[in-house]
C-alpha cells in the first residue's frame, strides 16, 4: 500500500469512528430519526420523534453498559417533510453521518424509498409505517413496529359490516403510498363481504377543498365513505361532508385517528370511525404511565405514534446488549432475534420483519374526544 493510500485509509477509518467515539471512558452512538417535522404531518412527526427522544434520555439516565464501557446514545433527528425525494436525501445524510440504526420514517411514502438507502448501507431501520410493501421488499434491514394495512384494511371493513350493516360504500384516497395502499386493502375486504363499492376517487394529499368530490358522492348515497389519507385531509373532508348534509359514516385508518382531527373537523368529527395499527394506550403495558411521563417531558398529549418509536429505540438498545457490540452489523444481526416486552406490547419479528403479533384498535369520537370501541388481535 502506497503512503498516500495508507493516509487515506487511516483518515477514512477515523471518520467511520465518528458515530462510535470514545472519550473519557464513554462511547457515543448515533441513532437516526426521520420524520416530517414541517408541513401538514408535522404534529405526527414530532410526536414520533419525541417518543424516540424520551427512550434515549431514559436509557442514558439508567446507564447503558456494553463490554464494560458506558455507552451514550444520541438522537440525530431529520425532517423528511413526508416527501419521497426528501426522504431518500435524508436517509443518505444519516448514512453519511454514520448512524448505527434508524427509527422511522413516519409515513409509507417516505419509508419505502428510504429503505433502499438503509439496505444498501446495512443499517437497521425500524418503522411504524403500515404499507405492506415496506417489508415485502425482503430487505434484511427492515423491521416494522406496528400492524400492516393488510391487517388494518380488513379490520375496518369487517367492523363496518358487522356494526352498521352497510350495503354500499364510496372510497376516496390521497394517492400516497399510505392512503392508496390502505384504501386498496379496504376495498378488497369490503367487496369480499358482499358490499358494493359505488365509486373510487383519488385526490391530492395537499387538498383542502373536497366539495366537488363530496357533491358527487352525495348523489351516490353510500352508507359510508372510506378516506385513505391523514388527518390533514380527513378533518376538512368530514367538516365539508357535514356542511353538505351527507350523513354517511366516514371511516379511515391510523393516519386520521389522531387528536388533531378534532380541531380540523370541528363537531363533524363525531361522525368519524377510525383504526390504530396497535393497541389503545390504556391497554398498553404501563400505557397511562407512558402518557404521564410524555406529558411531563414535552408538555403535550401524545398523538399516537410516540409509543412505537419509543419501543423501537429500546429494541435497538436491546440488540446492542445481546450483541455486546455497538456497530451497525452486530446490531442488525441481532434484530431478528428480538423478544422484548415494550410499552406497545410484545415485540418480536417474523421472517419479513413484521411484528409476529399485532393488534388493530377501533375508535370513534364523542363530543370531539376520541373513544375506544374494540380491538382485534391479528
Amino acid at each position: 500500500m502506497r503512503v498516500c493510500e495508507q493516509f487515506s485509509f487511516k483518515l477514512g477509518m477515523a471518520f467511520a469512528m465518528f458515530a462510535v467515539s470514545t472519550a473519557y471512558g464513554q462511547q457515543t452512538v448515533l441513532i437516526g430519526a426521520a420524520n416530517p417535522l414541517t408541513g401538514s404531518l408535522a404534529a405526527m412527526g414530532k410526536d414520533a420523534e419525541n417518543g424516540a427522544r424520551l427512550a434515549i434520555e431514559e436509557i442514558n439516565e439508567k446507564g447503558l453498559i456494553i463490554q464494560g464501557q458506558r455507552v451514550t446514545l444520541r438522537l440525530v433527528g431529520k425532517d423528511d417533510a413526508a416527501d419521497p425525494r426528501t426522504a431518500t436525501t435524508v436517509a443518505q445524510i444519516l448514512v453519511d453521518e454514520q448512524v448505527v440504526a434508524v427509527v422511522g420514517h413516519l409515513n409509507s411514502g417516505a419509508t419505502i424509498p428510504a429503505s433502499k438507502v438503509y439496505s444498501d448501507a446495512g443499517i437497521t431501520q425500524v418503522s411504524g409505517s403500515t404499507n405492506p410493501a415496506y417489508t415485502l421488499q425482503r430487505f434484511k434491514t427492515t423491521f416494522r413496529i406496528a400492524a400492516t394495512d393488510a391487517q388494518q384494511g380488513p379490520a375496518l371493513a369487517n367492523y363496518l359490516v358487522k356494526n352498521y350493516n352497510v350495503k354500499k360504500v364510496a372510497i376516496v384516497d390521497d394517492a400516497t403510498s399510505y392512503g392508496q395502499g390502505l384504501a386498496d386493502e379496504f376495498e378488497r375486504a369490503i367487496k369480499a363481504s358482499g358490499v358494493a363499492v359505488v365509486s373510487r376517487d383519488a385526490i391530492s394529499d395537499r387538498a383542502v377543498d373536497f366539495r366537488a368530490v363530496l357533491t358527487k358522492i352525495k348523489g351516490e348515497n353510500p352508507d359510508a365513505i372510506m378516506f385513505g389519507g391523514t388527518d390533514a385531509g380527513a378533518g376538512p373532508f368530514a367538516k365539508q361532508a357535514k356542511q353538505l348534509s351527507i350523513a354517511s359514516k366516514i371511516i379511515g385508518g391510523d393516519g386520521i385517528c389522531t387528536e388533531k382531527i378534532s380541531e380540523l373537523a370541528g363537531d363533524a368529527v363525531d361522525n368519524v370511525i377510525c383504526s390504530q395499527a396497535g393497541a389503545p394506550i390504556e391497554k398498553m403495558s404501563d400505557g397511562r404511565g407512558f402518557q404521564a411521563k410524555y406529558m411531563k417531558r414535552f408538555g403535550m398529549p401524545i398523538q399516537g405514534y410516540a409509543p412505537y418509536d419509543y419501543d423501537a429505540v429500546y429494541a435497538i438498545a436491546d440488540a446492542m446488549k445481546r450483541a455486546r457490540a455497538i456497530d451497525k452489523a452486530s446490531i442488525l444481526a441481532e434484530m431478528p432475534k428480538t423478544n422484548l416486552d415494550g410499552v406497545t406490547g410484545k415485540i418480536s419479528f417474523d421472517s419479513k420483519g413484521d411484528l409476529s403479533h399485532a393488534t388493530i384498535s377501533m375508535y370513534t369520537y364523542v363530543s370531539g374526544k376520541q373513544k375506544f370501541l374494540v380491538d382485534f388481535k391479528q
